[in-house]
């Protein structure tokens, strides 16, 4: 693959702006990575990153042992996202993310450490998971701290709303789970409710879930804590 296909592969985003869908182009080699962060794409891109494509994802084609798949979406900086790798290694793990600096920095670490059970894509969710995601063919998926949108007026913008939950859902195997967290307990209370509409759901808790031992805990969580944030967690399982 040559520089222009990698850089131009990864700088193209599709993003949903109302009802029609826009591509943005994002130009890597122009100032925005740095010469070592272009090295990292070009040495690890091929094998731990993949691009989006219109058609199904082949799982065998991303990871060299089968294993149930975990989705991770909005993995950040990718510390959450590497450190499940390595608790739970009987799951393959694929992240989504749209910040570049993160996604790069995850690159790397997932290249150095060599982890053959995490692949990441630089894309909108929404059209990784509509396009790419067969149906009924993930284990779990993990949304940690969605940005909660707190103005009134941008909660329109939130990612869990039941359109979403509903494309989730159809992607879970039955008794597949989607796992979410979040500092924001309005939001948090907003979602277990609006969950109640999805027939495809269950809440075996009811209402929010207890701690979950083998999530880490963030720094974005610790700074949460210290600002004596409620921490909520929510577990919906496929029925």
């Amino acid at each position: 693959m040559t520089d222009e296909e990698l850089f131009d592969g990864l700088g193209r985003i599709e993003t949903r702006e109302g009802k029609e869908r826009k591509i943005k182009s994002y130009v890597l080699r122009n100032n925005v990575l740095t010469d070592k962060e272009k090295e990292t794409v070009r040495r690890y891109m091929p094998r731990y990153g993949f691009f989006f494509r219109d058609a199904p994802l082949d799982y065998s084609s991303l990871f060299p042992t089968p294993r149930p798949v975990i989705i991770e979406i909005g993995f950040g900086m990718g510390d959450t996202l590497r450190e499940m790798a390595v608790r739970r290694p009987e799951f393959n793990y694929i992240g989504i993310e749209v910040f570049l600096q993160g996604f790069v920095k995850t690159l790397k670490a997932i290249g150095d450490d060599d982890m053959d059970n995490v692949r990441i894509i630089r894309f909108d969710a929404v059209e990784v998971l509509e396009r790419m995601i067969p149906e009924g063919s993930v284990e779990g998926f993990h949304i940690f701290f969605p940005d909660p949108w707190p103005k009134k007026r941008h909660h329109k913008r939130r990612l869990m709303q039941l359109p979403f939950m509903h494309l989730l859902a159809s992607r879970l195997r039955k008794g597949g789970y989607i796992y979410m967290v979040t500092d924001w307990e309005e939001y948090a209370e907003e979602v277990v409710q609006t969950a109640q509409a999805e027939p495809m759901l269950g809440n075996p808790f009811g209402g929010f879930a207890p701690p979950v031992a083998w999530r880490p805990v963030t720094k974005f969580e610790r700074k949460g804590m210290e600002k004596e944030y409620t921490i909520s967690e929510i577990w919906l399982e496929r029925q």
